[in-house]
């Protein structure tokens, strides 16, 4: 048996994760965002009642201070939304590079390579198309909806160029949807860095309403979200006939793409309104984001709203709350089925032993532990004697009796709590012992063999037959990797076998 590329990072990786634990122990906690949800009211209760007293004093103060918030608030929203649907994207883009995966039952490929992101709410269609731009594999369904997209502009943008990286689209009518959207796409490169497709993410239009609905910017007021461009992709109030509308040539547009960040007063050249423009461009993307408040409501917007933002807060305060009892409750919920499962996940379900993926974890922490400390780390690997011609031969329910039986044997055959047996194959296990020199697992080796000894192989109408295992004994001691480790071991295990097996060969 020897060990994967895939199995020894792992095994790394193990040892890093470990680091990471009581941070993501403190997320998880139910307590945690119980504690946060409740904190979090009260921190806008506090900012809202001074923003109230701040709006009494100064109309404009109010106008410039709303609007930096409610564009910090949208283009984080916005930010964190396209980052989620990108790495999505990314995700699927890396995971189509797996071996085999193409191949395997549709429903398991769309498990491996679509998260949880391809049902968000807003979310239109998420499809892999190949290099001829026909649809190949979907999201929503294990046969993908037939599509042919090579006439789009980002699907030649990519073949086009081989570094474009997340491209984000003008506004286009979804062929599968039949509604306004907007397409995030990355390009799929095949082995010799040919252009192999495109994977991509629709985001509806409604985003917009849903996102800015609860924001009120008076009658002249308004919010716009546009590409590098020019290119309106976002309006607030909605007008169809401007979406996709281009203002390149708009002294505000280009006053918007002159810094990152800003405000002015200006007039509209859609309706000849002065309003007041705070704008700034959406994170490392190609997007402009802006608000524009009317001049001439600026100095009364303040009293009509400070009522309704009052109540509204509290009662968004409340909702917070009450929906942070809620997340909690389900949190410890979920905790406990996840701690079940974790369990389960980990356990040999025939022996009772722990799995190979509890064996791989354990040793990278047990490995990394005897790398910083110095003390020694013995790995005995043991293999069943042609246990495929008896259990060929006997059949499986005998075969699975020995199997049980050569796990009690090695388990019974160390005794301290920081030892792990594990079964790692068919008939393979592995003994791990921290803390063990070469002496130490050369006992451990032999009292596994006398254990052994008593387990027989029963059958009908035959006299029962003694069954006999291999070992591969290795030891580290301060040199080397955890995969190295292992492969000693394995290496003397095939030394046993081919020696004549029922005996413990030593790693040089």
């Amino acid at each position: 048996m020897r060990i994967s590329e895939g199995e020894q990072n792992r095994m790394q990786a193990g040892s890093l994760s470990a680091r990471w634990l009581p941070l993501a122990r403190y997320v998880r906690s139910a307590r945690s965002w119980i504690i946060l949800g409740v904190l979090a009211p009260i921190g806008m209760l506090v900012l809202s009642a001074i923003m109230l007293l701040e709006l009494r004093q100064d109309a404009w103060d109010k106008a410039e201070q709303t609007s930096k918030d409610l564009l910090q608030v949208i283009e984080r929203d916005i930010a964190r939304n396209v980052e989620i649907i990108d790495l999505s994207l990314q995700g699927v883009v890396d995971n189509l590079k797996a071996p085999g995966l193409l191949d395997t039952h549709p429903s398991l490929r769309r498990l491996a390579l679509f998260d949880r992101a391809a049902t968000a709410r807003d979310m239109g269609v998420m499809l892999v198309v190949d290099e001829n731009g026909d649809s190949i594999i979907d999201a929503s369904a294990d046969t993908a909806r037939r599509l042919n997209n090579a006439d789009r502009d980002y699907f030649q943008a990519h073949r086009t160029h081989a570094d474009l990286g997340l491209h984000i689209s003008r506004p286009l009518i979804s062929r599968l949807l039949g509604e306004p959207v907007i397409v995030l796409s990355r390009r799929i490169d095949k082995p010799d860095g040919s252009f192999g497709g495109v994977v991509l993410a629709s985001l509806k239009l409604s985003y917009s309403s849903r996102l800015f609905a609860r924001i009120g910017l008076g009658r002249e007021g308004g919010i716009n979200l546009y590409l590098r461009d020019g290119t309106r992709v976002m309006r607030y109030p909605f007008v169809e006939s401007d979406i996709g509308a281009n203002i390149a040539g708009a002294p505000t547009f280009r006053a918007f793409v002159a810094k990152r960040e800003g405000s002015f007063k200006g007039v509209s050249v859609r309706d000849g309104v002065e309003r007041y423009y705070a704008f700034t461009q959406v994170g490392e993307l190609p997007l402009v984001l802006n608000i524009a408040l009317g001049t001439r409501e600026i100095e009364a917007e303040w009293r009509e709203k400070a009522a309704i933002i009052g109540l509204a807060v509290l009662v968004l305060c409340g909702l917070t709350v009450l929906l942070s009892l809620l997340f909690g409750r389900e949190l410890r919920r979920s905790a406990a089925m996840q701690a079940e499962l974790a369990r389960l996940a980990q356990t040999d379900v025939l022996t009772g032993l722990p799995n190979r993926r509890h064996f791989e974890t354990v040793f990278a922490q047990t490995w990394e532990t005897s790398r910083l400390t110095g003390r020694p780390l013995a790995l005995i690997l043991i293999d069943a004697d042609h246990f495929k011609r008896y259990n060929d031969r006997y059949g499986h329910a005998v075969g699975d009796a020995v199997l049980k039986g050569l796990a009690d044997s090695l388990r019974a055959s160390v005794c301290r709590p920081g030892d792990l047996v594990a079964r790692v194959g068919g008939e393979e296990f592995a003994v791990l012992l921290p803390g063990t020199d070469h002496n130490g697992a050369t006992r451990i080796a032999e009292t596994i063999h006398r254990a052994i000894a008593g387990v027989a192989m029963p059958s009908a109408g035959i006299a029962p037959r003694t069954v006999t295992v291999s070992l591969g004994l290795a030891v580290h001691s301060g040199s080397g990797t955890a995969a190295d480790l292992y492969r000693r071991a394995d290496a003397a295990l095939y030394e046993a076998k081919a020696g004549g097996r029922n005996q413990t060969r030593y790693a040089a």
